[in-house]
């Protein structure tokens, strides 16, 4: 097995592998994936020594969720840890079912369900019961209220302490909120005891944006930061013409600025999503990164480049040629509130 190592989750008991494992591809986002290819590689991901699993029940419609706890079922259940999310009840489709849900929800899925946003105490509880079923494991260990962008209102009422009195009565062993922007996710770690938050393509290599104030803050709580997004749709992974930079084309200006970081990658011996991987665990506060995986090659890629060296010097010019802020934390420095990447 790799030796990826695990990080404790906020103060809890909760652990989480360094690189883990993204459900929203193998739910089918934007293309179809067979059941034999997301089992291969799930149980890749296993064998390369990743051992936390993120999904949602938005992700394919329940799909990830029934695909993950089939490729989990088996193992020992205290030698991974699941999260799921809440905040998207789905419901039965009644009648004959036409078409996919590529237009709603990005998923190639039959659209036999609808989602409806319900952050209520009771919509929490439900959901959870439908994640189990789904998942077909006896507990979660880590859930997040999903994307509560315009329904911070009910999230902060009623979601959120349907969650706090759902891991006081030892039904889920973390809590907490995943959502693309960094702001709310601060004051989620500000005002409540979540554990962790899941920040998505808000501090990478070109966006520090969760550095402001969030980060900062969960320092401050004892909380952990989960990263995902860490190549931001793509562009991290592959400056090409045409790249994306959160799901719409990259504009030039930051084209150029992560093609110049692969060129400082490939001339200090490394690359550039090794250095987009290792990036976030400059700072104390992050415990994981995600990486979204639907196909079995992409298993053995995410794991060597996170095993790759990013040489010291690599950090050093970026900051020297204006790559990076000489602010922003890098991996491997002395700074008593920063620790070493993998």
């Amino acid at each position: 097995m790799s030796g990826i190592r695990t990080r404790q989750l906020g103060r809890g008991a909760v652990r989480v592998s360094e690189l883990s494992y993204g459900g929203a591809g193998i739910g089918n986002l934007y293309s179809p994936v067979t059941d034999e290819d997301a089992t291969v590689a799930l149980n890749s991901a296993w064998d390369a020594g990743m051992r936390y699993f993120d999904t949602a029940p938005h992700y394919g419609l329940g799909l990830s969720e029934r695909r993950i706890g089939a490729a989990l079922r088996g193992r020992p259940r205290d030698a991974y840890t699941v999260s799921t999310k809440v905040g998207r009840i789905l419901e039965p489709v009644t009648g004959p079912v036409s078409g996919d849900d590529l237009a709603d929800g990005g998923f190639a899925v039959p659209a036999d369900h609808r989602r409806r946003w319900d952050f209520s105490a009771d919509g929490v509880r439900r959901s959870i019961e439908s994640s189990l079923e789904r998942l077909g494991i006896d507990r979660v260990d880590i859930v997040y209220l999903h994307d509560p962008d315009d329904h911070g209102e009910e999230a902060f009422r009623e979601g959120y302490p349907a969650l706090e009195r759902l891991r006081s009565e030892g039904v889920v062993g973390a809590i907490g909120a995943g959502m693309n922007q960094a702001e709310m996710l601060t004051r989620f770690v500000r005002d409540t005891d979540v554990d962790a938050v899941l920040c998505a393509g808000r501090y990478t290599l070109l966006d520090h944006q969760a550095l402001t104030e969030l980060l900062p803050a969960a320092s401050a709580r004892g909380a952990s930061i989960v990263i995902g997004g860490v190549f931001n749709s793509g562009l991290l992974a592959d400056p090409k013409d045409g790249a994306r930079f959160d799901y719409t084309e990259a504009p030039d200006e930051l084209l150029d600025r992560a093609r110049s970081l692969q060129g400082l990658a490939a001339r200090h011996g490394t690359t550039l999503r090794a250095a987009a991987l290792a990036f976030p665990f400059g700072h104390r506060a992050v415990a994981s990164v995600l990486v979204g995986i639907h196909a079995p090659g992409q298993v053995a890629d995410a794991a060597e480049q996170f095993a790759t060296e990013v040489p010291g010097d690599f950090w050093k010019e970026a900051r020297a040629e204006g790559l990076l802020p000489p602010e922003v934390p890098v991996p491997g420095e002395n700074d008593p509130g920063v620790v070493a990447g993998p």
